[in-house]
């Protein structure tokens, strides 16, 4: 390790009892001053990438703990991404030009080609472009135009998809990229850009319209290290699974880029998501610390025959969670899931933290409270971060297109506008409505999708719900709102459970919100990442 190498793991390190989790030693003042420290840090004039994600670290430690189908699971460790990426990034930059400023699309599953590349070109000084394994050409082939791409690395299952990309190139898992990260002499030394310098560039997960490019600078690392051990609480002892998919941003952030800079080994599991193989894993490892999508967990809950596991922390993050979940999580997890806030332009913002120094009693329905580093308020019904007093923000606007930024700011620069509907009640909590796109305006109401939807949800019947609103025909309330359910196996469509799941919403939570309108479909249009598409629905009424 370098001088400069030993410096950066001794700034890392000793952080007074935030670090070391459960021991509830530290207070919030301790917090606030670890995170100051981290935006330090993170954000040096000469901070450089690769030191954060790997170089920093005990060689010896484990990165990572890769799972395969069979649950066999096998370490990786830092030594090994240091020497392997450090080969990887030589070759790319002798057989490929890639560069400081380079795009490259990374269209892996979870394997251990996929931090490797992703540190190769950190040391590059390039820009890391995720791609999801469930993308077709046309998804792959505007997030490479977009950005500028001119290579992608790929695995044989996912290299028929980029067949007929106009003037991009690809490294194939296999024969070549092995020699790359075995045979090829080691790149000498690591770009050294700067907290400011962009490592990733994600799109928006395309919930209201076309995905918008989103160049993420290594000063970001500050707020997803404070997210995984304030918010996740993931410690030492934790085994921590994040179970969200690295090609889209919970998945990246936190399940890929926050453990490899905290020093907190994640799980790649290499099977798709079912009930059962995700109980199967955290049994087998002994999860303890546990993280991912509404959709995962309401999947887990109706599902039947799955045994009961004890977590010591569990965590959702994508949409909010419905009440029905909270309640089968304390008894099937042997914890309450916490829900967390946050968006793709910053990472998590708004959480019910799990570390001592800032939990609060678990409220329903509730966001939580800021993380630390963040100031949040209502602006005129929208959830806003306070720019100039969050010293965690680092948004720097979207690739290519000033006029959607200028979108997300206050006329004066000092607010961050969500673009998301929401509420803060007298403790200082936070509650979401909507997007601002999605609220529904019925009869001088402001009504939320998610309300209705989280009563709807309760019944039996119903595996999976979204309500949107739709012009009123007769002109006289505005809007109606609309549900759109997907039924559970057996269940039947009839008038008599559309009325049923009218007065659900009737007597549980508003007579003035319930489902003028319910339709029985088959499935719900979600982004990739598993967020309902509510435009997708209205345009289909209209139409």
């Amino acid at each position: 390790m370098s001088e400069s190498e030993h410096e950066t793991a001794a700034r890392q390190s000793g952080l007074n009892g935030v670090q070391s989790g459960g021991t509830g030693s530290s207070s919030p003042e301790d917090v606030m001053a670890a995170v100051e420290r981290w935006a330090e840090l993170y954000g040096g004039e000469d901070a450089c990438a690769a030191e954060f994600l790997c170089d920093a670290h005990d060689p010896d430690a484990t990165a990572f703990t890769l799972v395969d189908t069979d649950l066999n699971a096998a370490a990786l460790t830092y030594g090994e991404l240091k020497d392997r990426s450090r080969r990887l990034a030589a070759y790319l930059a002798r057989e490929h030009g890639i560069g400081e400023g380079s795009r490259v699309g990374v269209l892996l599953t979870k394997r251990a080609e996929l931090p490797v590349t992703l540190i190769a070109l950190a040391r590059l000084g390039a820009v890391y472009i995720p791609l999801f394994t469930a993308f077709a050409t046309g998804a792959i082939e505007m997030r490479t135009s977009a950005s500028g791409a001119r290579l992608i690395v790929t695995e044989p299952s996912q290299a028929p998809k980029t067949e007929g990309i106009e003037g991009v190139r690809t490294l194939v898992v296999g024969p070549e990229f092995r020699r790359a990260e075995t045979e090829t002499e080691p790149l000498e030394a690591s770009a050294r850009l700067g907290g400011n310098a962009p490592f990733l560039q994600l799109y928006t997960s395309g919930t209201t319209g076309k995905p918008k490019g989103v160049p993420v600078p290594l000063f970001a690392m500050a707020a997803f290290r404070a997210y995984l051990e304030l918010s996740l609480e993931v410690t030492a002892e934790d085994v921590y699974w994040d179970a969200a998919d690295p090609g889209w941003a919970y998945g990246l952030y936190y399940g890929v880029v926050a453990p490899l800079v905290s020093g907190r080994p994640n799980i790649l599991y290499a099977g798709g998501f079912t009930p059962a193989s995700t109980f199967a894993v955290i049994e087998r490892l002994g999860v303890t610390n546990f993280a991912g999508a509404p959709t995962m967990y309401r999947a887990m809950s109706k599902a039947s025959g799955m045994p009961r596991v004890a977590l010591r922390r569990a965590s959702s993050a994508g949409e909010p969670l419905t009440a029905d979940v909270v309640q089968w999580a304390e008894t099937a997890l042997g914890t309450e899931v916490r829900d967390h806030y946050g968006q793709t332009e910053l990472g998590m913002m708004i959480c019910n933290h799990w570390h001592p120094a800032v939990r609060q009693p678990l409220k329903p329905s509730s966001m939580g409270r800021p993380l630390a580093g963040y100031a949040a308020e209502i602006r005129d019904g929208i959830i806003a971060l306070d720019v100039p007093a969050s010293p965690l923000f680092w948004f720097p606007g979207y690739l290519g297109e000033p006029e959607k930024t200028a979108e997300r700011f206050s006329d004066d620069g000092r607010w961050y506008l969500t673009g998301d509907e929401g509420r803060r009640d007298d403790d200082g909590d936070f509650f979401f409505t909507a997007r601002e796109d999605d609220l529904i305006l019925s009869a001088g109401y402001r009504i939320g999708p998610f309300d209705v939807e989280s009563v709807l949800i309760t019944h039996p019947s119903v595996a999976d719900v979204a309500v949107v609103g739709r012009p009123d025909p007769a002109g006289v309330r505005g809007e109606l709102v609309e549900a759109f359910a997907v039924l559970v196996p057996g269940a039947e469509g009839t008038p008599e459970l559309v009325r049923e799941l009218q007065m659900l919403v009737r007597t549980q939570y508003s007579a003035h919100a319930y489902p003028r309108h319910v339709h029985f479909v088959p499935e719900l249009p979600k982004t990739p990442s598993g967020k309902v598409q509510r435009f997708v629905l209205r345009k289909a009424e209209q139409a």
